[in-house]
């Protein structure tokens, strides 16, 4: 009797040596790559690191130089505007005391005062191109100028100081204010620079890359003040010239006044002429341009008639090209017939095509026409209307050749009635 010893088998599964020693190596090789992996991944991000911090270094010192530069760009304009508010401020104290000698004139003469300024408002009524400030305007406004040696004359400077006055005042409100904004915004600008990522103002904002409404361009914001500059400085300029004037003013006598007279109306004389010249030549114009309207309209006609002639040879040339489709069988032949009717249609399409084209070009030509005439006629009315006005001028000037009666005559006659009077008087109580 035989003794043996059964081992029992596990319920798992049993692998080759080979399988073992496999395992074991893409154990090894996958750590080796991943560990490859994680070095380069950790190269990468020590990098980025390094370069995302010297880009967040380098963007807050730009970004602090930027707004340091800024800072001294508002600066500049700062102290810019505040030499001009000084300059505009004794502007106005020098013409507020030039305004106040001015009101110290005696005499007047107001007939040659309103007949320039009613020529001057006649002229006002020219219309759009019209409206030239021509020698004629420049006399009329230099003879206003020259009235204001008189009484009546200085107090219509003395209403033009006063209005450049209130133009100064606003220029130096414009001023003030822009001044005003300005110190804000370095003060803001300023506090901005000196912040820093240990400042303990510092917060997340929502939306804060959003672009303000009513933000404005760098080249908008220099302008902006640019203007405020220039038109304070067009407009002292503008009040020197008035203070000279004022003071020049008090000393014309009346030869200046004739001479300025002749000048004026010699210039209105001279521009009348040239207006009519103007109108003869819109006449002429206007004439020619109607007739060439009437030509083009013609030739307009010819050719849409010429179209419409063309149309049935196209027709015919296509009905014996589709006809010649049911020949049968090896008779549907490309023969000579057929391309010359394919070269036909084409031939006559493309004249129908040309005319088109030119019926195109001539009815745009004829609305250029048109459109030109109705300027031609616009024109004219607007010669027609300044040609009026300056005749009104000439008529309205015929009283300055009138004599007036002076001061001295009234006065005599005055004396003569008060005399007449008190004859009556005596003898009537004798």
């Amino acid at each position: 009797m035989s003794i043996s010893t059964d081992v029992a088998s596990k319920p798992v599964t049993h692998y080759a040596p080979s399988d073992w020693h496999t395992n074991n190596h893409l154990l090894s090789t996958n750590a080796e790559k991943l560990r490859e992996n994680s070095h380069s991944q950790r190269q990468q991000a020590r990098q980025l690191r390094n370069e995302t911090d010297n880009r967040t270094a380098w963007g807050i010192h730009d970004n602090t130089t930027r707004l340091s530069n800024r800072i001294d760009d508002i600066e500049n304009w700062r102290q810019t505007l505040e030499r001009t508010l000084k300059d505009i401020d004794e502007e106005i104290s020098k013409l507020t005391a030039d305004k106040d000698l001015a009101e110290k004139a005696l005499e007047a003469k107001a007939l040659p005062l309103d007949v320039a300024i009613e020529c001057l408002t006649y002229r006002d009524s020219r219309r759009s191109i019209d409206v030239v400030d021509d020698k004629a305007n420049s006399e009329l406004q230099k003879e206003v100028v020259v009235i204001d040696g008189i009484k009546e004359e200085l107090q219509a400077k003395i209403s033009a100081a006063f209005e450049q006055l209130c133009v100064l005042q606003e220029a130096r409100q414009q001023l003030a204010a822009d001044l005003r904004h300005k110190t804000e915004a370095k003060k803001i600008d300023t506090y901005c620079h000196d912040l820093s990522i240990n400042s303990p103002d510092i917060c997340y904002q929502p939306n804060s890359t959003r672009t303000p409404k009513g933000s404005v361009t760098p080249q908008t914001w220099e302008d902006f003040s640019r203007y405020n500059k220039q038109r304070a400085d067009a407009e002292m300029t503008t009040s020197n010239r008035l203070r000279e004037a004022i003071h020049s003013t008090i000393a014309q006598t009346d030869n200046d006044l004739e001479a300025q007279r002749q000048a004026s109306e010699f210039a209105l004389r001279k521009r009348i002429h040239e207006m009519k010249s103007a109108k003869v030549e819109d006449e002429w114009q206007k004439k020619n341009t109607e007739e060439e309207i009437k030509e083009m309209e013609n030739d307009i006609r010819n050719l849409e008639q010429s179209i419409r002639d063309k149309e049935n040879p196209l027709k015919l040339a296509m009905t014996r090209l589709e006809n010649r489709t049911y020949r049968p069988n090896v008779e549907l032949c490309r023969d000579n017939a057929q391309y010359g009717l394919v070269n036909e249609v084409h031939e006559i399409q493309d004249s129908m095509k040309a005319l088109k084209n030119k019926l195109k070009d001539a009815h745009n030509a004829r609305d250029a026409l048109e459109k030109q005439l109705y300027r031609i006629n616009q024109d004219l009315e607007l010669k027609n209307n300044s040609l009026d006005l300056d005749n009104k001028c000439m008529q309205d000037r015929q009283r300055l050749t009138t004599p007036a009666v002076s001061q001295t005559t009234k006065n005599l006659a005055t004396f003569s009635t008060d005399r007449v009077l008190y004859t009556a008087k005596s003898s009537l109580y004798a």
